[in-house]
């Protein structure tokens, strides 16, 4: 049975494809997961991701992920998925194919590729007007190829969502084990932003029982005040929070913000003329 508590990536048994229903897509969502070796080049604290290891994605082969992602999309569209799958009724619908997945997607060499195969497949089912999503750290768009890939998946009709979890060095460090200045991120987010349609994407939480410090929110809330009055292009801001527990170390010392907290947060952000979505 699907829910939005449970993303397990090996519910059918497929490689590199899989059904979510994503509360932030409402509705499902069709996975694909180009590191099934769950090697990341970060360490968000919240991940969900068992046996995180260090690490970029494994050569991925494309005519299997092919045949996954037609096959399913087909049994979608054509077959008793739905049923077999106690889908509620609201939620029967193909939301967005998503490159997502147990690491960092622009990570795999293949990527561009991927792109491709995924605006081919889409076409040749009648689903040209599908939501595509690539949730991503952003930590490799200076790569030539990862622009490629990114300008690409615009021109698809694809968009993407930026992981950025906080504004400062110490937070990128603390919270993502990324070994990444926060100019760096900042710079990275004004490149991708010029290639494809681009959301933040922010998880929030509470960590020791404590939310956020002040100052980690002053400093997001006045990058993101910098890149409105420069007119970077950003289609606006995913907040999220703890839908489902994280399989890191940190696990114990980590819980969900209350929903009160969320949305004033993102009132903070709307007024500075952003589009917010909020999701617990």
């Amino acid at each position: 049975m699907l829910s939005i508590t449970n993303h397990d990536r090996n519910r059918l048994g497929l490689n590199y494809v899989y059904p979510v229903l994503s509360r932030r897509a409402e509705g499902l969502s069709i996975g694909i997961n180009l590191n099934p070796n769950n090697a990341c080049n970060w360490r968000c604290i919240y991940c969900q991701v068992p046996g995180l290891q260090r690490g970029g994605a494994p050569a991925i082969d494309l005519a299997l992920l092919e045949r996954e992602l037609r096959e399913l999309l087909q049994d979608v569209l054509q077959g008793d998925f739905f049923d077999r799958l106690h889908v509620p009724p609201a939620w029967r619908e193909i939301r967005d194919i998503a490159i997502s997945g147990n690491g960092e997607p622009t990570s795999s060499a293949e990527f561009c590729r991927v792109v491709d195969l995924i605006g081919s497949v889409a076409a040749s089912l009648g689903l040209d007007d599908c939501k595509r999503v690539l949730i991503s750290n952003g930590s490799l768009v200076h790569q030539p190829l990862v622009q490629q890939g990114l300008k690409r998946w615009g021109e698809l009709g694809g968009i993407l969502w930026f992981k950025l979890d906080s504004a400062t060095d110490a937070g990128l460090a603390r919270i993502n084990n990324a070994g990444l200045a926060s100019a760096k991120a900042r710079a990275n987010l004004e490149t991708a932003a010029a290639l494809c349609p681009v959301w933040i994407q922010t998880c929030l939480f509470l960590q020791d029982e404590q939310p956020p410090a002040l100052h980690e929110c002053r400093a997001y809330l006045e990058l993101l005040a910098d890149l409105t009055a420069r007119s970077i292009p950003l289609q606006g801001v995913l907040l999220y929070g703890l839908a489902r527990p994280s399989r890191q170390p940190e696990a114990p010392r980590l819980s969900a913000l209350p929903l009160e907290w969320l949305e004033s947060f993102a009132n903070d952000i709307r007024r500075l003329g952003l589009e917010v979505k909020v999701s617990e």
